[in-house]
């Protein structure tokens, strides 16, 4: 059996010693670049490998593609087959921020073309709060070779967004405060795309950090786009992370095949030609 959008801490934890899973720990701060290494560093899940946001899960910045640029996907699956993961490989991500960062790995190992990637649901906390183990120590990968099989259709870049907008829902990850333009620390401009909706990535946990129960998430989602397609629904954030937490939210309730726009509120804002929308609507 393989896992695509979720997996509980039960079910890794009777795969610890299963040689085609593999774990890796994404755990991240973006005021403390260092946070999540040092993380690592202290403790983590046996045989997890870290992968960084800006180091692994994100490529060059040019000042005008965004803050968390895609890398090129070649780079990416050269640093995939050094952790040691395969075409065959079950690849578990987990954080420690609700499943923001571990879903950008989701999204990515899909862009490749890896379906065999899910979330911990419920991340670091919930791994500890069940009392499996810990360690310091680093795993040794044995590198392996993984084959790419693109899937540019999982996301969309900001020329074809800005032709197709009126024909697009543009769902935004950020907290309602950042949407309407309030509170804005991270991008130089504030504000959100003209015609976008907003649905804080938040809204997907529960109390416990864990995602909410399918059905609810599959009644807000709908609620959200209506008629469309999701094939018409394209998600940003800030910088392409938070944004994945939406689209993994929509996978878990059944609503398959939404898009994502990686360079999203920061690369839309560096251009200052683009129009900038404030206000709850």
């Amino acid at each position: 059996m393989s896992y695509t959008t979720l997996v509980s801490v039960q079910e890794l934890a009777a795969h610890s010693r299963d040689a085609g899973w593999i774990v890796c720990d994404c755990r991240h701060d973006l005021t403390d670049y260092e946070a999540g290494r040092k993380a690592y560093a202290e403790s983590h899940i046996p045989g997890a490998r870290f992968l960084h946001l800006d180091e692994d899960l994100s490529g060059p910045k040019t000042g005008l593609n965004g803050r968390h640029p895609l890398p090129h996907p070649i780079t990416l699956t050269l640093r995939l087959g050094a952790l040691g993961i395969d075409n065959a490989t079950q690849v578990v991500a987990y954080d420690a921020s609700g499943g923001v960062y571990a879903a950008r790995l989701w999204w990515m190992l899909r862009w490749v073309g890896h379906e065999r990637v899910a979330v911990l649901d419920g991340g670091w906390r919930a791994w500890l709060d069940a009392s499996h183990p810990v360690t310091a120590d680093v795993p040794e990968p044995r590198p392996t070779t993984f084959n790419p099989n693109l899937k540019p259709d999982r996301g969309t870049d900001v020329r074809y967004l800005t032709a197709h907008l009126k024909e697009l829902l543009v769902v935004d990850a950020r907290s309602p405060d950042r949407f309407r333009g309030e509170n804005e620390t991270l991008d130089p401009v504030a504000g959100h795309i003209p015609g976008a909706v907003n649905r804080f990535y938040k809204l997907n946990l529960g109390g416990d950090g864990r995602f909410r129960d399918t059905a609810e998430l599959k009644r807000d989602f709908a609620q959200l786009i209506g008629s469309r397609s999701p094939a018409r629904v394209v998600h940003q954030c800030g910088s392409g992370v938070t944004a994945c937490h939406n689209v993994l939210a929509m996978e878990v309730a059944g609503l398959s095949g939404s898009i994502l726009y990686p360079g999203s509120w920061s690369e839309w804002c560096a251009d200052p030609a683009r129009p900038v929308a404030t206000g709850a609507a």
